[in-house]
């Protein structure tokens, strides 16, 4: 074999220093970061070290928690900028031309409320802005060496956190998903133009589980792959003529989580200010 016929072979062979890493498989959360919020949920009225502004705050102080009771609300969905954080099993899998085997997509499925997502990777355009938006959106993705980077667009009205914050319908998502070995690191930044002063940046961690999800003998081992939510009558008292809701100022729990916590209730209320450590020196000395 020539010394050049050598060289090519060898181009072949040898991965590139930034190779695209595998992301298929089955994953499943761990809950180091941010358990509270992501597990039991988030107190009432603490949106601390949220960047909102003060739209989003008049929403969530309005939220009353016994509107989950509607129908119309019990199975809602959470968005793209959201899902991820709460308990879930993620199934990555590659969707691949069947004459070039080239990659088109990252497909993904993700049990918590039955979500199918696409991920193109085949340089199509985001849609026009009048087109529907729906819980997952519209993704398109690209490698940047070893991170895979996402952008999602025309994602339906949500929260950013389930404690009445609400997200808009105008919101743009950035999410960075990064393997390590047998972890999966996923940082999600979204950008709100109606409810956030600044980018909300979150992360979370993801473990290959090859075994989740396997069922034996009709009995799922470790998790269910699918989400029976169904409505029910939560609570026949309640009046269908009104949207449960609490009227400015009349928030019963809007100084419980400060004084449980012993914080300044400006500091709850949340805000770009509370995320940085400077804004202890704001507060008044006690």
């Amino acid at each position: 074999m020539s010394r050049l016929a050598t060289l090519a072979l060898l181009a072949l062979l040898v991965p590139p220093a930034f190779a695209q890493l595998d992301l298929t498989g089955v994953w499943v959360p761990v809950f180091h970061e941010d358990q509270p919020e992501r597990i039991p949920g988030p107190a009432l009225v603490d949106y601390l070290g949220l960047p909102i502004n003060d739209a989003a705050r008049k929403w969530a102080l309005s939220w009353n928690p016994d509107r989950l009771t509607a129908q119309e609300h019990q199975c809602q969905v959470h968005t793209a900028a959201y899902m991820y954080r709460g308990p879930l099993l993620l199934r990555v899998w590659e969707e691949r031309d069947p004459q070039t085997q080239n990659i088109v997509a990252l497909k993904q499925y993700i049990n918590n409320y039955e979500q199918n997502r696409t991920i193109w990777l085949d340089d199509r355009p985001h849609p026009p802005e009048y087109v529907a938006h729906t819980w997952m959106g519209f993704s398109t993705g690209e490698w940047q060496g070893n991170v895979f980077t996402v952008y999602t667009s025309h994602i339906k009205q949500g929260w950013h956190r389930r404690n009445g914050l609400p997200s808009s319908d105008r919101i743009s998502l950035v999410e960075h998903f990064i393997r390590h070995g047998d972890t999966l690191t996923h940082v999600s930044i979204v950008t709100d133009p109606d409810y956030l002063e600044e980018p909300l940046i979150k992360s979370q961690d993801f473990v290959l589980s090859p075994t989740a999800g396997w069922e034996t003998a009709g009995t799922n081992l470790l998790a269910n792959w699918l989400y029976p939510c169904e409505y029910v009558e939560e609570a026949p008292w309640r009046n269908r003529d009104r949207v449960q809701s609490f009227a400015p100022g009349e928030n019963p729990f809007l100084d419980e989580f400060s004084k449980q916590n012993n914080i300044p209730r400006a500091a709850a209320l949340g805000g770009a200010a509370t995320m940085y450590p400077e804004y202890r020196d704001t507060l008044p000395r006690r």
